[in-house]
């Protein structure tokens, strides 16, 4: 059975490969309520987002929540130390208004039957 579960993230990130955002050096707040979908695989518990499509395992569900939360604390700091946070979030469907990023949100969460003729 799959869960959903809002994951508040707080980072703090200096910003200096990022002239588009910040002119001068300052750490700047990250904060975002993301989804994230929590499978079991036999012994193991997955964890994915998917508006960072990020992902992680991991041997029980509060490793696999705090292996998730480094995942993404990682690619955030990758993105900021390659100058390419605002290029991968718009590929990843956010919108900047004011420097402001927003992720896409989630217009229905559903189980939706699938019927498809295979031969052998």
């Amino acid at each position: 059975m799959e869960r959903m579960y809002a994951l508040n993230i707080t980072y703090l990130f200096l910003l200096t490969a990022l002239p588009a955002i910040i002119y001068d050096m300052k750490q700047v707040k990250f904060s975002a309520n993301i989804p994230v979908s929590f499978f079991k695989e036999g012994d193991a518990y997955i964890a994915y987002c998917p508006i960072l499509d990020l992902s992680t395992s991991a041997s029980s569900f509060e490793k696999v929540k705090e292996r998730f939360s480094r995942v993404v604390e990682i690619f955030f700091e990758e993105l900021v130390d390659m100058g390419t946070l605002d290029e991968v979030l718009a590929n990843l469907g956010w919108t900047k208004v004011q420097q402001r990023w927003t992720p896409p949100f989630s217009v229905g969460h559903d189980l939706q039957s699938v019927s498809i003729p295979l031969s052998a």
